[in-house]
């Protein structure tokens, strides 16, 4: 029996496996540069979806890497670098051509502080990530880009969608929701990270039944699944803040009461 040739080796080494996520992040800076293309020509439904897609795509290849264990310092620059295209530049552009281009000046200054913005924060996540892991891992400083790239865009959704239940004045709503949004990606108000979740095994079912349910009701339901989703996402934003603070003060306690009783021995 032949020997098989010991300088021949499977495809199974980190430098190849780094491949599939770093092919997903690319393709989601192709569809976040699609959706500025369809705003130029006006499809701004198309546009709005691309985005969506963009960051179905963003939450897909980070988990992909670790699960493969595949992270590397290439692919979180790249990250980074299409998150300011699909969620920064991209939802600027699309939004100027809707609504903002109708303030002239003032608008496309709105739209250059949105994108300033979200790439200061995606440059400070950069610096502030990949430390020791702690119980702030489960936060994040600030609404992530992906989140703000949508909720900036719910005003052209809001006008898709079947749940008008008002009547809105864009000229005001799109600037100022793009101010409010631009000051929440810089901020340091902590929102919740799903990156490090941990389902129990007997609940896992009921998580798969519920994400989806959840697509099921975006592919039918599409605008409106998005506003809801929206409203539901700033909501849960104070109710982050008050659990942070908590348990931040619960690790103080208990690290006073370590201190104190090293001080008595």
């Amino acid at each position: 029996m032949e020997q098989p040739d010991k300088n021949i080796k499977l495809v199974s080494n980190k430098n190849s496996r780094i491949i599939l996520p770093n092919i997903l992040t690319l393709i989601g800076v192709c569809i976040g540069l699609s959706s500025i293309k369809f705003a130029f020509d006006g499809k701004f439904e198309l546009s709005v979806i691309a985005v969506i897609v963009a960051a179905v795509i963003d939450g897909l290849d980070g988990r992909i890497a670790r699960l493969i264990r595949a992270t590397s310092k290439v692919g979180k620059e790249l990250d980074s670098l299409t998150d300011v295209i699909s969620f920064g530049v991209a939802p600027a552009f699309i939004m100027y051509f809707w609504s903002l281009s109708e303030i002239g000046r003032l608008g496309w200054l709105i739209s250059l502080i949105y994108v300033i913005c979200v790439a200061l924060r995606l440059a400070r996540f950069n610096i502030t990530s990949g430390g020791e892991p702690s119980w702030r891992d489960n936060f994040f400083e600030g609404i992530p880009s992906p989140a703000g790239g949508v909720l900036v865009l719910m005003p052209l959704i809001y006008s898709f969608s079947e749940i008008q239940i008002i009547n809105l004045n864009y000229k005001i709503i799109v600037p100022i929701l793009f101010i409010i949004i631009s000051i929440l990606l810089i901020s340091k108000i902590p929102t919740y990270s799903l990156k490090r979740i941990a389902v129990p095994r007997r609940t896992s079912v009921f998580l798969l039944f519920g994400i989806i349910l959840y697509f099921g009701l975006l592919l039918i339901f599409t605008f409106n699944t998005i506003i809801i989703s929206g409203a539901i996402y700033l909501l849960v934003i104070p109710i982050s803040t008050v659990h942070y603070l908590l348990i931040n003060k619960a690790y103080k306690t208990k690290s006073e009461d370590i201190d104190h009783h090293e001080d008595v021995l």
